[in-house]
């Protein structure tokens, strides 16, 4: 089974993430972050990765450490998980409707880290979740996940429904990208030879 788990611990947060490829959705979260605890969830639900995260931030200074520790702790285990990529898809993409919102998300286990992000989001807050968080969730998740990963608002004006759509459809992609391939499981997907 494809699976890692994550500790870390700093002056500003202390994290346990466990975290099954090969799942079937189940997931306990509790980052300290409400909003951040709902996106979690979808992720691994739409992902069908089973994740178990708990997260003890200094959330009375704001949101800002322990949403972007949980990103690195979230692509840290995805990269100790896929191991040296042997037989994976590798690349997985999806265009998702979230009521007016249309999102484009597609990812490459590259190896290079890589965030293109062209996903505004009108609202500075959803609740007391600062939407500017998300850029800095996927740009930690990326660089330590060793993936290139694109984002974009096609079309959509309702803040939550713009994030919500953009972790639904990250979830799809990576599904997608660290599915085996049966036909070359053996196999790393690059005329390199590594990844």
């Amino acid at each position: 089974m494809r699976h890692a788990e994550i500790i870390r611990q700093t002056a500003e947060t202390d994290i346990v993430l466990r975290l099954e490829l090969d799942g079937t959705g189940q997931s306990e979260i509790d980052s300290g972050v409400g909003f951040l605890d709902h996106m979690l969830t979808l992720l691994a639900r739409h992902g069908r990765f089973d994740l178990k995260l708990t997260c003890r931030g200094d959330t009375s200074v704001d949101d800002h450490h322990s949403v972007e520790d949980i990103g690195i702790c979230l692509g840290r285990a995805f990269a100790q998980a896929l191991g040296e990529k042997r037989g994976i898809s590798r690349y997985g993409f999806c265009i998702l409707p979230m009521d007016e919102a249309l999102i484009l998300a597609a990812v490459d286990f590259s190896g290079r880290a890589c965030l293109g992000y062209n996903l505004p989001i009108r609202a500075q807050k959803v609740g007391t979740f600062d939407t500017e968080l998300v850029q800095e969730f996927w740009q930690a998740f990326a660089r330590c996940a060793g993936c290139s990963l694109h984002l974009r608002r096609l079309a959509g004006g309702n803040s939550h429904h713009i994030i919500e759509g953009a972790f639904k459809a990250a979830a799809r992609s990576l599904r997608q990208a660290v599915a085996i391939e049966a036909d070359c499981a053996n196999e790393i997907p690059s005329t390199k030879g590594v990844l």
